[in-house]
């Protein structure tokens, strides 16, 4: 008879690993040599087995403990030893959770159907007033003519008579309780005779579906809207998923979008910054006109109360926020160059003190009239 491995050799763990670390490790050899996987594969199954006794005594507290001070002996003629038998599904459901079903195993249980995502592109005017949204969605839905049972109309559905309906056979091979994917109804638990030629006996079919969305003022990047149950259909009775739709809005040649804030930029001579005017800019909704005080420098932000966009869901607006840049002429008259070079004497005092500003030289003092 083969002597067997040391159990931390098997799963190639230190002696003082935590339940994590043997876990992880078990995880790793199981996903490598589930038969499965490797059908046919006898040393494949030998390694599969020997790795799940490995933790099977490991992962228990007081069989690990025994195990330690005894090694292999300690286990024999005990609950923990050769001749108890370990359930092999409810191991690796604690170790894969539900997940682990990839490799054949699966269930004739109801099962709810792929949630879809959709992304839907707008305009940032589309943002701001809201609209009704009509998109197509190519999903899988249940067949119209078997009634997502899979047979003809009028045909019966046996009991597969290998797993009577389980979907699944148990095979006790000494240490292990197995179950296997049923090989005579590939673990639907039925067998469909006559198969739908409308599905090919799948239940469900392919189709494109108009569906209207609303959307609200205000909505931003990656605002989402899930509408519930329009995923695809589910199987063996089970509910359909859902469909989640996420908001694009397009980037705006005027505008760029902060929050609820519109910021956007307006251009003025050098002369209109320095003794303020009224400029027409542009919100979303048209044209209004905006005071630019004397003094005005480049860069300045001026900002228009409740000219932004809506906030989602509210009757809050944001603000419109306009950056001043100022324009230099390219190009002088002479009269225009002489009256710039007086501007720039060493005279002149930015308050208008001592020898007067250059306005005061160009236009008198307002106060001696």
């Amino acid at each position: 008879m083969q002597q067997k491995r040391d159990y931390y050799d098997v799963l190639n763990v230190s002696r003082d690993a935590d339940e994590n670390e043997i876990k992880k490790a078990y995880r790793k050899l199981a996903v490598k040599y589930h038969p499965d996987k490797n059908q046919g594969d006898k040393d494949a199954e030998e390694k599969f087995k020997e790795a799940t006794e490995a933790y099977d005594v490991l992962r228990t507290p007081e069989k690990r403990q025994r195990y330690d001070q005894y090694g292999h002996a300690g286990l024999e003629g005990t609950t923990a030893g050769y001749g108890y038998g370990v359930n092999l599904d409810d191991i690796l459901s604690e170790v894969f959770g539900d997940v682990f079903g990839g490799f054949g195993r699966t269930s004739n249980r109801p099962k709810q159907g792929r949630s879809l995502q959709y992304s839907l592109e707008i305009s940032l005017e589309e943002a701001y007033y809201g609209k009704e949204e009509t998109i197509e969605i190519p999903r899988i839905e249940s067949c119209p003519e078997c009634n997502g049972s899979g047979a003809e109309r009028g045909s019966t559905i046996d009991t597969c008579p290998q797993c009577y309906g389980q979907g699944q056979v148990t095979q006790s091979q000494g240490f292990f309780t197995m179950s296997r994917t049923c090989p005579r109804c590939q673990g639907e638990g039925e067998i469909i005779k006559n198969p739908c030629r409308n599905c090919n006996g799948q239940g469900r079919i392919r189709v494109k579906r108009e569906l209207k969305i609303k959307i609200d003022k205000g909505v931003d990047n990656r605002t989402e809207y899930r509408l519930r149950g329009q995923g695809e259909a589910g199987t063996l009775g089970g509910p359909p998923g859902d469909l989640l739709v996420v908001i694009h809005i397009k980037p705006h040649q005027t505008f760029t979008r902060e929050g609820n804030d519109l910021y956007t930029s307006a251009k003025i001579s050098f002369i209109q910054a320095a003794l303020g005017t009224t400029i027409e800019v542009r919100n979303i909704e048209g044209v209004q006109e905006l005071d630019v005080p004397a003094g005005t420098q480049y860069g300045d932000q001026l900002r228009i109360k409740g000219k932004g966009m809506p906030r989602y869901r509210s009757s809050y607006f944001g603000d419109l926020v306009v950056q001043i840049e100022i324009e230099t002429p390219r190009k002088l008259t002479t009269q225009q160059r002489t009256l710039l070079e007086h501007f720039d004497a060493p005279e002149y005092k930015p308050d208008g003190s001592e020898n007067g500003s250059f306005w005061e030289k160009l236009f008198g003092n307002q106060d001696d009239k």
